[in-house]
């Protein structure tokens, strides 16, 4: 048989054997098979309206649909209203139609290398990590996130609450890209302010 026509949540589906589809959720778990109820069943010219054959669909995971947004308003009342829905949804694989299943190609595992059992260091193995460790590059600091996007204003306001490096790095984007007369004098009298406290 080449295809069927099966019943799901009160719609009916046309499948074929390995097709895979978005149905209204199920209650059935992810990796399970479960065999709808069929309807009709068809191909080679010919179709069965009182069907015996069963068909095999395997739940493939769960999921929801595309957000719906749902907006409601009225005239001259100021009236409005946002609303948003996404259904849940359930995707299956049709297994077989007729009981005779096609054997899926076993999927290719990506080669991992096994982990090896770490061995205890030696002393001489010691040294050479603490002097790569020593070589890493310091980290550098870089302006408070979002600072691009600050007004001058705000510079003002935050620059009290940040740290030294912060400041500085702040300072030296100011320098170098926006020059930003107010947001510098922020910057420089929130440094001075650090250096009064320590």
């Amino acid at each position: 048989m080449s295809y069927a026509i099966i019943t799901l949540g009160g719609k009916q589906y046309r499948v074929r054997e390995g097709e895979r589809l978005l149905v209204d959720k199920l209650s059935t778990d992810e990796g399970s098979t479960f065999e709808p109820r069929v309807l009709l069943v068809g191909g080679d010219g010919t179709t069965d309206l009182s069907p015996t054959t069963t068909v095999t669909a395997r739940v493939v995971g769960h999921q929801l649909g595309e957000k719906i947004r749902i907006g409601k308003y009225k005239k001259r009342t100021g009236y409005r209203k946002h609303n948003g829905y996404r259904s849940r949804l359930t995707q299956i694989q049709i297994e077989s139609i007729g009981g005779t299943a096609k054997k899926a190609a076993p999927a290719k595992k990506a080669e991992t290398p096994k982990a090896e059992a770490p061995k205890a260091e030696t002393p001489k193995a010691a040294a050479p990590k603490a002097e790569a460790a020593a070589e890493a590059p310091a980290r550098t600091a870089h302006p408070p996130k979002g600072y691009e996007d600050m007004t001058v204003a705000q510079i003002s306001e935050a620059a009290a609450g940040w740290r030294r490096p912060n400041l500085e790095a702040a300072l030296e984007y100011e320098q170098a890209n926006a020059k930003r007369k107010g947001a510098i004098a922020a910057l420089e009298s929130a440094l001075a302010a650090k250096d009064g406290d320590s």
